[in-house]
Parts: structure tokens; sequence; C-alpha cells
């Protein structure tokens, strides 16, 4: 008989499909916004998204919160995230002693002055800094034009600090060689998205549930160097996840578990949970003959008609109330990266 930290494992596998993650490859001019110390970046690649109708009612059910929060934003100044825009990159970082917080930067098919125009029927006055006017755009967000097509948003903090990494004063993710190469692995593909050393521990905490408590997987932890996800929606659903680590013992005992988990959620599982799990694999295999480093690989992959009916199922949205904050996979001590800025004024309602 399974024990419950195998169950809090098979729960975290589903969480995992639920924390879907949309991407594009990265832009030197986004590039140059992130800070080196970033936890992890997400991206909404919506030119492939909305050829999708799987795809769009995927993101309909696991966005999670705070993502949406920047979509709200962007529909508040005239821009539709659906209909407008072309990438959407996500990018969460430590930002002094507001902790853990994000900025998300949009471009698009929408201008700068359409943009304008539905700020100033707002009554918005905007806030000068480092050579660009920054506007409250809602009660918890400020925005700034990068160029006529492209839009950065986030908490003032979070702006002003975006800011600074572009213009110099601090390190941006280039500088950052564990992101650059987990990014240089998985940027070809259509859907992507790394995590730091942290993140990943974060994201393992989260799976691996009491589990995470044992003195064992303290030193399992240490062993995490990052993380990262590719999905594909040619001729059906496909989901990728590798977790670096520094060794094949590490990874090899997390593959333990995880099978364990997929194990027992094959006897005990939902129908549609059946399903999602006799389509995943999981696996462990060194980086690289000459390398010491090893990764623990899982894979989910299901045809256009078996994807349909996990969503028809609802598979996705009942196993989504396990997810944490920021797509599932920072989670841990997260501050809300969209907290207002105490002195904040002429925010529209």
């Amino acid at each position: 008989m399974m024990n419950m930290t195998q169950i809090k494992i098979a729960a975290a596998l589903g969480a995992l499909l639920s924390s879907v993650v949309w991407a594009s490859p990265i832009s030197p001019a986004v590039r140059s916004l992130i800070p080196s110390n970033v936890q992890q970046i997400i991206s909404v690649d919506f030119s492939i998204v909305k050829k999708s109708e799987s795809a769009m009612t995927l993101k309909a059910q696991v966005l999670p919160d705070n993502l949406k929060e920047f979509e709200n934003a962007l529909k508040n100044v005239g821009v539709n995230p659906d209909r407008d825009l072309e990438s959407l990159t996500f990018a969460s970082f430590v930002n002094g002693k507001q902790g853990l917080t994000m900025v998300a930067v949009a471009s698009g098919s929408f201008s700068s002055k359409t943009v304008l125009t539905q700020i100033l029927l707002q009554k918005v006055k905007p806030v000068k800094y480092s050579g660009s006017d920054i506007y409250p755009v809602s009660k918890t967000m400020d925005m700034t034009f990068l160029d006529d097509n492209t839009l950065l948003l986030g908490n003032d903090g979070a702006v002003r600090a975006a800011l600074n990494v572009r213009d110099g004063h601090d390190a941006n993710v280039d500088s950052n060689r564990e992101i650059t190469d987990m990014i240089k692995t998985v940027q070809k593909a259509a859907v992507w998205s790394v995590l730091d050393q942290q993140g990943s521990q974060n994201m393992l905490l989260s799976a691996l549930g009491d589990a995470s408590k044992l003195p064992e997987f303290e030193n399992l932890k240490k062993q995490v160097a990052g993380s990262r996800y590719m999905m594909s929606f040619n001729q059906g659903f496909k989901l990728y996840v590798d977790v670096l680590t520094a060794d094949d013992t590490t990874s090899s005992k997390l593959s333990s578990l995880l099978k364990a988990g997929v194990l027992y959620k094959k006897v005990t599982g939902t129908p549609a949970q059946k399903l999602a799990l006799e389509n995943m694999t999981v696996t462990s295999e060194l980086v690289k003959p000459a390398s010491n480093r090893s990764h623990l690989k899982m894979q989910f992959s299901v045809d256009q008609i078996q994807f349909q009916k996990l969503l028809q199922s609802n598979c996705f949205m009942a196993v989504s109330k396990e997810r944490k904050e920021l797509s599932g996979v920072t989670s841990g001590e997260v501050t809300n990266p969209l907290k207002p800025v105490e002195g904040t004024s002429s925010r529209p309602e």
C-alpha cells in the first residue's frame, strides 16, 4: 500500500501537467531587461496559441490568477491579448526587500498611439524614470513603452528594476551561464520555459510534499541545478520536462519516487487521470558520457483525439487546484508580484 508521500507525489504529477507554460524565443531587447538573478522565465507565443483550439482551451483552464492580472492590465489599455498580442514574456526575480516579483513584456500588432489614447481617456499621469514615462494602468500595475509595439508591465518596483537592467546598472540574464545554457537547448521549441536552481528546488518541494521534510531530501535538493520545459501541439500534445541534477544518484532517486507516484495513480486515479498517466514516462540519464550531471526526464504525449478527451473530462481543471502561484513551479515564500507601492497616485480603478 502506498504511503502519503507517494500520494502527494502522484497529485503533484497532475499539478505539473496543469502548470503548463507557453513561450517563444526571447529577443535581445527582452533579454536586456531580465535580471541575472531571474528565477523563472515564462512566455506566451500567441501566434502559435491562437492557431490551436486545444491550446486556447488549456490556456484558459490553467493560467494562474497572477498571470491573468497582466492580461487584464493590457485590456485596461485597449489591448486584446487573444487578438493583438504576438508574444507575452514573464520573468520572475528577487528584487531586494520586495522579494520575488515579476514583470511582463508584451509585443504585438497594437501601437503606442492606440494605447496612449486609452490611457489619456482615463486621465492617467505618467512618472518619469530613467528616460521613460511610467503609467499606472491599474491599482496594482504600472506600464511603460519599450518601443511602438512593445510594453513592459509590473508593479512600480519591478518595472524600475527591469529598466535599471536595460540601462546597464545591473547585470542581465546573459551573464547567468546556467540559465542561458538551458535557454539554448529549448529556445527553438514552439513552447518552453526555464527555472534556476531555487525555482527548481521549490518545484520539487511542492511535488514531494511531506517527503521534502526528510533529511535525505535536504541533501537531494542541494544537487538540483535547474529545470526546463518544452511543449508542442503538432499532431496532438507533447510535454517534456527536464530536471538537471548534479549526479546520476540524485536523478535516479527522484526518478524512483516519481515512478512510484505514477504507478499508484494508475491504480487509484480517475479514468481521465489514468489515461494521462498511461502516456507519461519518467527516466533518468546522464547529460553526456563525459559529464557527471544527470537529467530527471518526464515526458507526456497524446494524440489530438486523446488530448481533446482529457480537456473535455476536466482532468486539467481538477488537478489545477494543486498548482501554486507563478504557474506551479516557483512555489514557496513568494511575495505578491503585483503588490502596489505606497505613495503611487493617479491609478485607474
